[in-house]
This record gives structure tokens, C-alpha cells and sequence, in this order.
């Protein structure tokens, strides 16, 4: 039985508190908030917990196998380092942490102590994000070609980071997570329309070849828009996360290549256009799967989808389009393995 402690009881923190509360082989034992009236009024809900307004009372805690932290991301760093210098494993709300150089560090400590270190990208946990990656390792839609994300809604605006470290590591995380290539330089550009971190930031991620990945992030649209398009060589899929029945649809349309015998410099294109189908989605909650993937990892010592290094090279992108936007969309160049 693993014994888990949540620090962090705002806006996610419960969330995980309901979900480990439910999963064999786990137990919830401590909340931490610096609210001590936040922590008491999850704690009523689930009575069997301890409460607390100090984190090192948790990493000092033998019992205490496993830490969930789910505080600003200026935080993550600090209380995620002193978890592990306890001996407990990790489980981070994303992203890893405010800087590569950060996330590094929290990767070797994680990696020299034999701990679990996982960061909470749920999406890759959910139904529709497995199955595209199971259709794209299948080989049904040929080569990746491209991938267009927009994630944009009213609100909630951040006081400690913007959009862009906000919303794109849910979109960054898929990205990498579907696409094999490595990634080679990163451009954006954004704007603070209302006070001083950016609250719209449109970002370009060139891979090996020809793969391009495009974002869209904003706080400031007048509806909620969850989607991503990927371009394959044989077949598209369109993904959208907030259609209620059939969030992946897959079109037989593309484009053909031929070249003109009569004339090298003469290209031919023949477009396809076939049928669209919507394969079923497992409706097996994220978050429950990113829970168990995390107490799997503690298990077995394999790691999961979402460990440590995953999450680094997610925070080396966005590190990477923020030095792009402070100076204008300069294209920022990404070391091999990032």
C-alpha cells in the first residue's frame, strides 16, 4: 500500500485527492495547503486525511511514500527537489518546472535516487490521444507531415506565468508524444493586451525534414476552442476535445505526386478524397489513468509516457518560445536530444 500526500488544494489539487482515494494499492494520507481552511474543507470530505500548512511536514514524513504537487509553477522546482531529497516520489502538475535548467536538475536527483519522477500531462493519458497514437504507429496516416493546434478560450488568466506556459504544454506534450522527429528550432510571438505576461502567443516548432508543428494559445477569445489537426502523407486526422461522441475523425483525403515525363520541370497533383471515420474512444477517465501510470512506475521502475524527461523536453521547447517572443519572433535553436 502506497501512502500519498497532495500539496496544493486549490484548483487541481482536489481532483487528484478524489481519484488516488480510489485506486487499489493507495492511500491519500496528507493534504498541504498554505490555506489551512482550504485543506480542512477537502479534509471533510475525506475524513482519514491529516492536514497541514508546511510541505516539510509532509517530506518529513516516513510513512509517506509519494508526493502530488499541484502549486504555481514558480514552486515546482523547490518542493519537488526537497520531496526528493526525502525519498519520496513525484508526481508534478505541469509543466516540470519554470526552466530546463530547473527541470534538469529535478531529472538527474530523480534518476540518481532510483525515484519515480512523472509530470501530470493528462491528455496523454486520454482515450483520443492514445488512439492517434496508435493509429499513427499503425502507419494509417503515413508519415506525420504537420500539426496545427489551436487552444484558446476566455480566461483564466494567470497572475505567475502566461498563456504560453499555461496552455501550450498540453499541446506541446501531445506533439512530442505523437512525433518520432526531433525537434530543431522553435519561433513565437505573443502579446500582454491587459497587464504584463502575454495572453495570446502563436508558436512554430520545425522538426527533422519537413515537419512543422504550429500552436495557437490564447485567454482572450469569446469561445472555447479545443483542436488539433494532423497532416499525414496518406490519410488526416482532425481531433477535437470538446466534441461530445466523436472527438477523432480520420479522412481518406490527401494529395499524390507525379511527375510529367514530358517535362522535368512539370509536377502533376492528384487530390484523393475518400471516406471519414470515427473510431471509438475509450472513455476510461485521464487523470485515472495518469494516477495509475504513476503508482505503476513506483511498482515496476519502468517509467512512465510522462516521466521526468518527457516533461524536460516539453519545458525546453517552451523555454525556447519564450526567448523567441522577447525578441520577436527570433527563431531560438534547439540542441539535439531537447
Amino acid at each position: 500500500m502506497r501512502n500519498v500526500a497532495v500539496i496544493g488544494c486549490g484548483y487541481w489539487g482536489p481532483n487528484l485527492v478524489r481519484v488516488f482515494s480510489t485506486l487499489d494499492g493507495c492511500t491519500v494520507r496528507a493534504l498541504c495547503d498554505l490555506d489551512p481552511e482550504r485543506a480542512a474543507s477537502l479534509q471533510r470530505r475525506y475524513p482519514a486525511t491529516r492536514t497541514c500548512t508546511d510541505a516539510r511536514a509532509v517530506f518529513d514524513d516516513p510513512e509517506i511514500d509519494a508526493v502530488a504537487i499541484c502549486t504555481p509553477v514558480h514552486s515546482h522546482y523547490p518542493l519537488a527537489r526537497a520531496a526528493l531529497e526525502t525519498g519520496k516520489h513525484v508526481l508534478l502538475e505541469k509543466p516540470l518546472a519554470h526552466s530546463a535548467a530547473a527541470a534538469e536538475k529535478l531529472v538527474r536527483l530523480a534518476e540518481d535516487r532510483h525515484l519515480t519522477l512523472q509530470v501530470d500531462h493528462t491528455f496523454i493519458y486520454s482515450g483520443a490521444v492514445r488512439k492517434i497514437r496508435e493509429i499513427v504507429d499503425g502507419g494509417e496516416i503515413g508519415d506525420i507531415l504537420y500539426v496545427d493546434s489551436v487552444r484558446v478560450n476566455l480566461g483564466l488568466f494567470q497572475s505567475d506565468v502566461n498563456v504560453l506556459w499555461d496552455l501550450a504544454p498540453h499541446d506541446v506534450s501531445i506533439i512530442t508524444h505523437l512525433v518520432a522527429a526531433e525537434p530543431r528550432w522553435v519561433t513565437a510571438v505573443g502579446s500582454a493586451h491587459y497587464g504584463r505576461v502575454e495572453n495570446q502567443a502563436y508558436v512554430t516548432i520545425r522538426f527533422d525534414g519537413s515537419l512543422i508543428a504550429h500552436l495557437h494559445v490564447n485567454w482572450l477569445a469569446p469561445v472555447k476552442i479545443r483542436s488539433t489537426l494532423i497532416g499525414g502523407s496518406k490519410r488526416m486526422i482532425v481531433y477535437d476535445d470538446l466534441e461530445p461522441s466523436e472527438k477523432i475523425r480520420v479522412y481518406e483525403k490527401g494529395v499524390t505526386m507525379h511527375n510529367d515525363p514530358a517535362s522535368r520541370a512539370r509536377v502533376l497533383v492528384d487530390y484523393r478524397t475518400g471516406d471519414m471515420f470515427a473510431p471509438y474512444i475509450d472513455k476510461t477517465e485521464p487523470l485515472e489513468r495518469s494516477c495509475r501510470a504513476f503508482l505503476d512506475a513506483i511498482e515496476t521502475g519502468v517509467p512512465s509516457v510522462t516521466d521526468g524527461r518527457a516533461g524536460l523536453a516539453v519545458v525546453r521547447i517552451l523555454e525556447a518560445a519564450q526567448e523567441s517572443m522577447r525578441a520577436d519572433g527570433k527563431r531560438v535553436a534547439l540542441a539535439p536530444g531537447s
